[in-house]
């Protein structure tokens, strides 16, 4: 497992010093960049913190536990519509919408996980494939008046933070990276815990991990379950900066995408998950101009990528964990 302290401590002063330069050179530049920069490109910046968040929680899902999963959209789809319809009805505050949409989403998908997680590999991606269409149809349906049908449904409210209106393009950027940062911080810890370890022994093993006493439903369940909560925290996000949102936002090419940053990025690896959104979010806005070139891009940079890197742009340390003459290399 990737050990920062470990890491550190084998660079030498000046290396140290450099990468302390680095990093408070990079979290300034961050900071300033909202006051720098056109509103379009802090908009693209916002989206692409909204997929982090997105990717984060699939790759708690796929990478950690190694279950494939292809419609992770529906949980993104279920807190995005409660958050909408708790506040259109009840006029509740985001602040509080912003938990309890994630609590709404990841109960979802501890129900809706529960039959089918012991499937594995192609039958359970198949299955999700499933659940997408099943949740993106219902919506269209209009269930009980409640979702708008194709419509779908408008956000009126919006954030405050002591009286201020969190509405412009800068606000929402302080806003959804905040929130990175601290999902950051809690998946970090998480990949440290016990849990995390018994993610990762499912993973490699599932049933060497059961016969070592790790409740391999168990800890599946979690991760499907936690993953959906942070997807339905990210979609309050997302209503509330889109205003509008219907069932064409939460589409199966849209889980394929967030797959695919999962992949590209590399599976289990939180540095790989923040630049294979950037490598899906921000390079096509890069590309626009090329627009009807850039999926002919897309398609030619994962192929050379699959046959060159296939463990993704920035790997996890555990993928490459080996044992050498029986020491861990």
């Amino acid at each position: 497992m990737f050990k920062l302290r470990e890491f550190w401590k084998s660079l030498s002063g000046f290396e140290r010093k450099y990468s302390r330069w680095l990093l408070t050179g990079l979290i300034v530049l961050a900071l300033a960049f909202p006051l720098i920069a056109k509103d379009y490109w802090v908009d693209v910046c916002v989206f692409w913190g909204i997929y982090v968040l997105l990717g984060l929680s699939l790759n708690i899902i796929v990478g950690e536990v190694g279950l494939f999963n292809m419609g992770h959209m529906a949980f993104f789809a279920i807190g995005s519509y409660t958050t909408a319809i708790l506040s259109e009805r009840f006029g509740i505050s985001l602040w509080l919408l912003l938990p309890t949409s994630g609590i709404v989403a990841g109960l979802a998908g501890y129900v809706l996980a529960r039959p089918i997680i012991h499937l594995r590999g192609d039958y359970l991606l198949v299955v999700t494939i499933g659940l997408n269409e099943m949740i993106r149809i219902s919506l269209i349906n209009n269930p009980w008046g409640l979702t708008g049908g194709p419509n779908g449904l408008i956000v009126l409210d919006q954030f405050r933070f002591f009286g201020r209106v969190i509405q412009s393009p800068t606000d929402f950027y302080y806003l959804t990276w905040a929130l990175v940062a601290l999902t950051l911080w809690a998946l970090t810890r998480l990949q440290r815990s016990r849990i995390g370890r018994a993610w990762n022994y499912v993973r490699e093993d599932a049933v060497a991990a059961e016969a070592t006493g790790v409740d391999t439903r168990w800890a599946k369940l979690l991760a499907f379950t936690l993953g959906a909560g942070i997807a339905g925290a990210a979609g309050t996000i997302f209503a509330t900066k889109l205003v509008v949102i219907s069932p064409e936002s939460f589409t199966f090419m849209e889980s394929v995408i967030l797959f695919s940053i999962v992949i590209l990025g590399g599976m289990g690896s939180i540095p790989g998950v923040i630049l294979g959104s950037g490598a899906m979010l921000v390079l096509p806005e890069l590309l626009r101009n090329f627009a009807q070139y850039r999926m002919l891009f897309f398609g030619a940079a994962m192929v050379l990528m699959m046959i060159f890197r296939p463990q993704g742009l920035w790997p996890s340390r555990r993928w490459t964990t080996q044992l050498k003459g029986g020491k861990e290399a």
